[in-house]
């Protein structure tokens, strides 16, 4: 009988993205949506990027290497090398995003049934590449009165059983922000150590980080350099979120040669977005400076917006370009929906993604949303007014 699969079936919708429907309906109706649903920012490409697929003079778009291209994987060694991180080209395999990064990781070291320990609220589509993979995700709680930290890791301990193969962070941080400490980051290198667990690492946001913070990647770490795989990405270091190149690397062997096998599968990563992403290495550095400048000062904007709101509250996130708010609300997926359908003020609206996809138990974020704080600063403070007109006229405001 036709059908559709088991896994299909459990496949969640995107958090981010099935509102998407209501926000083209409000445009329909002549309402301007501001998107902070999404993590794409509004910051430019580099030019230097951009000149390259512009430059192009190939007669055939070959396939690749299914590692990637060779020039581009040791340009990236380089990038590592400036951020103490230090692989060989054989270290790296280019992948389709981070997505198929992690696809390649689940693949690489877990069978059907497995289990990866990641503490929540986590990237929501952590679910489908485990659903895709096979792979029990297993959450760990953090709390948003505690500023999203890692959890104690006695807590990690509890949920380790003789299916876990491995701990699960992105850091900085999506959705939440935090950046973790190089305390907590040890704390975790001695757990995978004591329990011979993978310490997988999803660190696209590395670029992003304030306050005189600074990023710890478990590639830093010592005495595991066999169990620690870090995922990468060029989507948001470059907003090039459509380039579609991720990186996968680890000094393990064993691992990259499964993942190859998943590469060479998919036969290779896109042509276009390997050339653009070699050359945005080259973009200097001062146009991390003042993209780092201009999110501090959305943040801020977001942050003193939720400050004004009574009954609402959000910790002060030190990476990546997010925002987790509790806000007095009933159901949060009501609250984002009914903000498409039902509200605006003169013909404005502000789209936002319910915090319940960021868990594993939905009741858990009933009441918090989270804000990609991706536009300019005028568009954060006419999107934080009318989330609090919102709330004001809200009929499920608590």
């Amino acid at each position: 009988m036709l059908g559709i699969s088991k896994k299909g079936q459990m496949m969640p919708p995107s958090p981010i993205r099935k509102l998407v429907p209501y926000a083209d309906a409000a445009k329909k109706r002549g309402i301007k949506v501001y998107h902070l649903n999404i993590g794409q920012p509004d910051i430019e490409t580099p030019q230097i990027a951009l000149d390259a697929l512009k430059n192009i003079n190939l007669k055939v778009i070959e396939y690749s290497h299914s590692a990637g291209i060779l020039s581009f994987r040791e340009k990236l060694c380089k990038y590592y090398e400036e951020n103490n991180i230090h692989v060989t080209p054989d270290d790296i395999i280019v992948t389709t995003g981070g997505s198929e990064a992690i696809l390649f990781t689940f693949g690489s070291i877990m069978d059907n049934d497995d289990e990866v320990i990641i503490p929540e609220p986590y990237y929501a589509n952590y679910n489908g590449f485990a659903i895709n993979a096979g792979v029990k995700v297993v959450p760990v709680m953090s709390h948003i009165e505690e500023n999203y930290a890692l959890p104690p890791i006695e807590e990690f301990e509890k949920y380790i059983t003789p299916k876990t193969k491995a701990i699960l962070i992105c850091n900085p941080n999506n959705p939440t922000g935090y950046l973790y400490s190089r305390e907590e980051i040890e704390k975790l290198g001695e757990l995978v150590k004591k329990h011979n667990l993978f310490l997988i690492a999803d660190e696209v946001y590395r670029e992003f980080v304030y306050d005189g913070t600074e990023h710890f990647s478990v590639m830093h770490l010592k005495g595991i350099e066999q169990n620690t795989i870090l995922v990468d990405s060029v989507s948001k270091r470059y907003s090039a979120c459509g380039f579609r190149i991720g990186m996968l690397v680890s000094k393990n062997k064993d691992v990259m040669t499964t993942a190859m096998k998943f590469a060479q599968a998919r036969l290779s990563p896109p042509t276009f977005g390997q050339i653009a992403a070699e050359a945005a290495i080259d973009v200097d550095k001062s146009y991390f400076e003042a993209i780092k400048k201009e999110y501090v000062a959305r943040r801020n904007v977001v942050i003193e917006g939720i400050k004004s709101i009574p009954g609402a509250y959000c910790p002060t996130p030190k990476g990546a370009f997010y925002v987790m708010a509790k806000l007095p609300i009933d159901d949060s997926d009501k609250f984002c929906q009914w903000l498409l359908e039902k509200f605006n003020e003169n013909n404005e609206t502000v789209m936002l993604a319910p915090a319940t996809g960021f868990y594993s138990v939905p009741e858990r974020g009933l009441q918090e949303v989270r804000i990609s704080y991706v536009l300019n600063v005028d568009d954060m403070k006419r999107s934080m007014e009318l989330l609090k007109k919102a709330i004001e006229v809200y009929p499920g405001r608590k």
